[in-house]
């Protein structure tokens, strides 16, 4: 089978536990991919990830993909069309002038900075979620760490990545917001804000502004530079790949689930669940006012996104898994790991649809949407509940996107944002019928998954990437999506069913009343 690369498009997702990369064709296919499993690390009691592990994660990755290309099609990539860079959202990443980074990399996942959190959002009049990277910093500022002068970079992940590959320091607009408020009347952070952490900060004297540290913005379809031969050979350790290719903005996993998802027009909505979640809800208007609970990002052009994100979504499942899978093995059985997923999950929907009265906590970290700063996992039954392998199964699913729910309640019954279509994509709705009927249960709407919805954010941000190197003279990235892409592309769609909603408000209003007990496990171990 012939392909042409020079006409594909690459684009490179670095997730909280896999880094991978996604190839596609003209049509928008993806024909390719490879990956790198990686984990963060807990370290003096803070997610963190370290740079020397995703510089090896992402060579890691391309030879895997390179690897699959060659057994493919027979040729190795010298060139493709354009190149796409995602990652992890929000966090902490500092640099000098010389780029060596002077702290350590902290993840979207810590509940670290909430004094910081808390004094920008009442100074800004807009939250500041705990994760987000101006967060983390006035945070070091408050804690007086001795590095925060000596800053000269305040990247992201994806920025990071980015940034080695072309030289270049900048970051797509959804990127951006999530460092910064977003400004989109002047296509740039917010002036007002920034003069305002700028003055707060006056006091400590530092050689820096807050403009001068942060990465440039630029929007959907706009060139965010060119492969570097340094880059070219960070990328690729034959030394194959050529130099020059362009690179589309860098953006966060929150772009690339919208785009994944199709949900990147007002009154459209995508949910993402995953090793963490969240479900974002395209505004028609700017929100009425602000909620510490309630996030406020960008699409890549710019359009208001009210954001419900949990740290942790499906992990918790995977340990459960995994212990039945040792179960197995004990009995002399080697299970093979895709099967048991769906058969477990296929087993949830024998289940009770309140699940018989069993409760699970997910919680592997602190969920701000609760107000618990400290994870404790918890499985919870009464004496008299139903305890089957189905109803277990369902609680667990339950769970997983359970806190998700009661943000997206917060969103609709504050705010009155009306959605006409949601799409669901990750690993949680892999088995066919399962997490998608349950999700729509849970958030009473009907929930469509695409048929491209296990390839996620890499496929995601080749799809930016395409759009910069093959719009059309005023075309709009939501057109070139909704027209050249997902119209092509196979979707189901499920419906509420009544038993399964009235099943889950009666499991949701046991979860509220336990959480007491998950704070108060937080407290005693």
């Amino acid at each position: 089978m012939a392909v042409d690369l020079e006409k594909c498009v690459l684009g490179i997702e670095f997730g909280s536990t896999r880094i991978k990369g996604v190839l596609i064709d003209e049509e928008h296919r993806p024909i390719a991919s490879g990956d790198y499993a990686w984990e963060n690390r807990i370290e003096d009691g803070v997610f963190v990830y370290h740079l020397e592990d995703a510089r090896a994660g992402l060579r890691a990755c391309f030879r895997a993909l390179s690897k699959e290309v060659q057994e493919k099609y027979g040729v190795p990539i010298t060139k493709v069309q354009a190149i796409g860079i995602s990652a992890m959202m929000h966090g902490y990443l500092v640099f000098d002038r010389e780029w060596n980074q002077i702290a350590p990399y902290r993840s979207w996942r810590n509940v670290i900075t909430g004094p910081a959190s808390e004094a920008l959002t009442e100074l800004f009049r807009y939250n500041i979620p705990q994760r987000w990277s101006i967060a983390h910093l006035y945070q070091a500022i408050l804690n007086g760490e001795e590095h925060v002068k000596d800053i000269a970079h305040l990247s992201t992940l994806s920025a990071y990545i980015h940034h080695l590959l072309t030289g270049e320091n900048v970051v797509g607009i959804d990127e951006a917001s999530g460092m910064f408020p977003y400004d989109d009347s002047v296509k740039d952070y917010d002036p007002h804000r920034m003069e305002q952490f700028d003055e707060l900060v006056a006091e400590y004297k530092f050689p820096w502004t807050l403009r001068q540290i942060l990465p440039k913005v630029l929007m959907a379809g706009e060139q965010g530079g060119v492969l570097t031969a340094e880059g070219a050979a960070l990328l690729d350790e034959t030394g194959r790949l050529q130099s020059g290719i362009p690179l589309c903005p860098p953006e966060g996993d929150g772009a690339t689930g919208m785009v994944a998802g199709g949900g990147v027009l007002p009154r459209t909505g995508s949910v993402s669940a995953g090793t963490s979640g969240y479900t974002m809800l395209v505004c028609e208007h700017p929100l009425k006012g602000y909620d510490p609970k309630i996030d406020v990002l960008m699409t890549p052009t710019g359009k208001t996104v009210a954001f419900a994100h949990i740290n942790t979504c499906t992990p918790e499942i995977n340990v459960w898994v995994n212990l039945m899978a040792q179960s197995m093995r004990a009995m002399g059985m080697e299970p093979d790991m895709n099967t048991l997923f769906t058969k477990l999950f296929q087993a949830a929907m024998d289940g009770d649809p309140d699940c018989g009265g069993c409760i699970s906590y997910n919680y592997l970290a602190g969920e701000p949407l609760t107000d618990t700063d400290t994870g404790r996992p918890m499985f919870i039954h009464l004496p008299e509940s139903r305890v089957s392998l189905g109803n277990f199964m369902r609680a667990q699913l339950y769970g997983a996107i359970a806190t998700m729910k009661l943000g997206v309640d917060l969103l609709i019954e504050k705010e009155g944002i009306e959605v006409d279509r949601l799409m669901g994509q990750g690993g949680y709705f892999k088995t066919p019928g399962v997490g998608q009927q349950i999700l729509a249960d849970a958030f009473h709407t009907p929930i469509t998954v695409l048929s491209t919805a296990g390839e996620g954010g890499p496929w995601a941000m080749a799809l930016l990437a395409a759009y910069m190197v093959r719009r059309e003279e005023g075309e709009t990235m939501e057109d070139y999506l909704e027209n050249r892409v997902f119209s092509k592309v196979e979707r189901t769609t499920l419906n509420p069913d009544p038993a399964g909603e009235a099943g889950f408000e009666e499991y949701i209003r046991r979860y509220k009343e336990g959480l007491a007990a998950q704070k108060a496990a937080a407290a005693i171990c």
